[in-house]
């Protein structure tokens, strides 16, 4: 099935929902490596989903209400996001798709407010699991 190629510049956009944490998020910018280009801008091929990173997201969880904070990124893509056929350089195209795994790191742990006097208890969850899609500028192009 055809789909929208991905070009430099293009958006990830997560949803907030990652398991018990709800993160505030904010949208990461794709980085087009591929030699092919629309309008100037290389096409996004395999490999380039690496390149979003949304550091300083805040989250909070139901237990832990006192927010952290973390970094957005893409975990891993749905098998409609990369093309079979299309390639540029040698490599796959991405496609706009589905929904991709996103990965929320914690870097500053949100907190427990503490049950009496003392210090607040940190959230120990290293990291969350959640989804996003990709929003394109390009509606010209279509691979497969």
């Amino acid at each position: 099935m055809s789909d929208y190629i991905l070009i430099h510049d293009d958006q990830a956009s997560f949803l907030p929902s990652f398991g018990a944490a709800t993160v505030v998020v904010q949208p990461g910018t794709l980085e087009g490596s591929g030699p092919a280009t629309l309008d100037g801008k290389a096409f996004c091929v395999e490999g380039d989903e690496a390149s979003v990173s949304v550091p300083g997201c805040t989250y909070m969880t139901p237990q832990y209400s006192i927010p952290g904070t973390g970094t957005l990124s893409i975990d891993s893509l749905a098998s409609d996001q990369t093309a079979q056929h299309t390639k540029s350089g040698g490599k796959a195209v991405l496609l706009k798709g589905g929904s991709f795994t996103a990965k929320f790191e914690v870097q500053s742990p949100a907190q427990q407010p503490p049950p009496g006097p003392g210090s607040p208890i940190p959230d120990a969850t290293p990291q969350y699991s959640g989804s996003g899609s990709f929003i394109t500028t390009n509606t010209k192009l279509t691979g497969t």
